[in-house]
């Protein structure tokens, strides 16, 4: 099998997260930079990189880097690579742009004149003068950085956070990407209740019952380089993907809770966990957050409340976050992590965070505060 030079991207925040999984899939020598995760493996890898990282956005195959300062020395660039290890004659290929502190900044030159480059080597290494272009189609990424371009071929296809599972969702959904995130980072002990008081859609309640479970995030969609025969062979997806369902804990009983004062979205949130596979351990109910209460001790809260972007929803908001904290404080030995852009959080909550970690929901810069609650006593430890 070929060994490739990967990169999985994440949002910023997201990537120790990224490198951590992919240790966990076996991988090493990692180099972890702002916005991804660079490492090695082979056609197995590329599979199990899709299908189960949590926390990524997509997975590239890195193919070139190269100076390009001026718009030939882009073309000559491209056309240097070895384009018909990767492309098969009928493969249709679009190709994306990016540039950032660069010389080369047009993106619609930057873009057709790589397609130039690659169908000019491609005439070389087929000996034909015209592509139909009606095969399997490869996402092709030109990104432009301090004037050195790297050429990457996109192997997810939609992003990572797609998972199948979410046709329909609330006004302001969470990414499940960073959902999942947010579970990981809680430590959260699978025989612990887990609650969302704010679950929306269900997203947060359906990442965890996944995380429980050992469910592959991409069990249920598929990858564009599913497709690609030429590279990837049918049997190795097969495998991957039969890996995957074995390792699924069926037998397990976990105690995930989501809650949200709208009925609409709740109804929502059961079809997704049965389209998630998930339904059977997550109980959803509509409840304000003021009525949330538990009488298991040692549990865990990950939430996204509202955030009040707007003007108008400050006072609510601020009004909401007092709830909160007056509520969550009668769950004395819970451990509570709650997410949000509001900067004064912690003020109306009326407890200061034991941690704070800076992260990203689409563009909106947030933190998440983290309540770290007691340790349960030795006695109760060796019996869990």
């Amino acid at each position: 099998m070929t060994n490739y030079e990967l990169i999985a991207t994440a949002a910023f925040g997201l990537e120790s997260l990224v490198a951590k999984e992919l240790k966990r899939l076996g991988y090493k020598d990692l180099k972890v930079e702002n916005g991804k995760v660079t490492y090695h493996g082979d056609e197995e890898c590329i599979c199990k990189s899709n299908l189960w990282l949590r926390c990524a956005d997509r997975v590239y195959i890195k193919l070139s880097e190269f100076k390009a300062t001026t718009f030939e020395e882009l073309f000559q660039g491209i056309k240097k690579f070895s384009w018909a290890d990767y492309l098969p004659e009928d493969a249709s290929f679009i190709v994306n742009a990016k540039s950032v502190k660069s010389q080369l900044f047009s993106l619609s030159d930057i873009q057709s004149i790589t397609k130039k480059a690659i169908v000019e080597k491609l005439k070389e290494a087929y000996s034909i003068d015209w592509f139909s272009e009606s095969g399997s189609q490869y996402p092709i990424v030109v990104s432009i950085l301090n004037d050195t371009a790297t050429v990457l071929l996109d192997t997810s296809g939609d992003a990572l956070h797609r998972r199948g599972y979410r046709e329909k969702g609330s006004a302001a959904p969470l990414k499940e990407t960073l959902a999942a995130a947010l579970i990981i980072l809680s430590n959260w002990r699978y025989d612990r209740n887990f609650i969302d008081p704010f679950c929306g859609s269900g997203t947060i309640p359906i990442e965890a019952a996944l995380i429980a479970r050992n469910i592959a995030p991409g069990l249920n969609r598929k990858f564009i380089c599913e497709d690609w025969d030429f590279i990837i062979s049918d049997l190795t997806w097969k495998k991957v993907r039969k890996d995957a369902y074995e390792a699924i804990m069926y037998d397990k009983e976990f105690n995930i809770f989501g809650y949200d004062i709208d009925d609409r979205v709740i109804e929502i949130a059961r079809e997704n966990a049965e389209k998630a596979g998930v339904d059977d351990c997550i109980h959803f109910q509509t409840q304000p957050v003021t009525a949330l209460s538990s009488k298991k001790h040692y549990g865990t809260i990950v939430c996204n409340p509202p955030y009040g972007e707007r003007l108008s929803e400050k006072r609510d908001v601020e009004l909401l976050y007092s709830d909160m904290g007056k509520t969550f404080k009668k769950l004395d030995t819970w451990s509570y992590f709650v997410i949000t852009s509001y900067e004064e959080f912690e003020k109306f909550f009326g407890k200061k965070s034991d941690k704070n970690r800076k992260l990203y929901n689409g563009r909106i810069q947030c933190y998440y505060y983290q309540y770290i609650g007691p340790k349960p006593p030795r006695r109760m430890n060796n019996a869990e």
